[in-house]
């Protein structure tokens, strides 16, 4: 998460509290025997990250084929309601990371994590465009207040 992000959101305690659990379950996901589809953590990993953002911001994360985090990128910067997402730019991505695999996420700053219409037409485009280069889409996380929503749990991956 940017240290502006952080500044300007949180206590200077809740920003080093923030942070440490960033470090520790990037470094729990780093490890050899560790996959980052472990739902838990990912969705903890991804609120820690996404959260009280008050644009839209959509991440990719990076994965081997062992499914361990490889790198996560924040990849495009929204409004308030909208994030214009280029496939083409996560392809590219993907390739220069290596990636076997990715889950992407973004926030909706609403709060409310139903999914559009936009978000399940741009999540085929992503899918088909990684599937040119064997990349895997394992999961697309919308993330609200409090709440995750899973496109894998929902069936629709």
């Amino acid at each position: 998460m940017s240290e502006l992000i952080l500044s300007s959101v949180f206590p200077v305690n809740e920003q080093r509290i923030i942070r440490r659990a960033m470090r520790l379950l990037e470094k729990y996901q780093h490890q050899p025997s560790e996959q980052f589809l472990s739902a838990s953590c990912t969705k903890s990993w991804l609120q820690l990250y996404l959260a009280r953002q008050e644009r839209e911001v959509f991440v990719v994360l990076y994965l081997d084929n062992q499914h361990r985090l490889l790198e996560h990128e924040t990849l495009f910067l929204g409004t308030i309601s909208h994030t214009e997402i280029h496939p083409r730019e996560i392809v590219k991505s993907a390739l220069r990371h290596n990636a076997a695999a990715v889950i992407i996420a973004h926030n909706h700053p609403s709060g409310i994590t139903d999914a559009s219409e936009a978000d399940k037409r741009i999540t085929s485009r992503i899918v088909n465009a990684l599937d040119l280069i064997e990349v895997r889409v394992l999961d697309h996380f919308i993330i609200g207040n409090g709440e995750v929503l899973s496109f894998a749990e929902q069936g629709w991956l």
